[in-house]
């Protein structure tokens, strides 16, 4: 169980940031963007990396989902879809919380 709630909890005022010791990264060897984590390398594509740069714990989940809907044209709720089962993920292998 995660420290700050379940995948289930993550609503509109989450304020998701990575755990301590987790760092998005540019890396040129990898081709792109990466997540750090202690013994562990997530290569990040570019939508995933632009979620990723949003979640400083200062953001709330809604308004990050706001930035990228309008930064990519794209439905709000289709965003939200997006977001929020990245950031499940993300939770799940200890990388966020919130």
């Amino acid at each position: 169980m995660l420290e700050t709630g379940d995948r289930h909890s993550l609503g509109p005022e989450a304020r998701p940031r990575l755990r301590r010791g987790v760092r998005l990264q540019h890396s040129p060897a990898h081709g792109g963007y990466v997540l750090l984590a202690p013994e562990r390398v997530f290569k990040a594509d570019a939508i995933a990396a632009a979620i990723l740069a949003r979640c400083t714990g200062e953001a709330t989940l809604s308004a990050i989902v706001d930035d990228l809907a309008t930064l990519y044209g794209a439905p709000r709720e289709r965003v939200l879809g997006d977001v929020s089962a990245l950031l499940a993920g993300l939770a799940e292998k200890k990388l966020l919380e919130w």
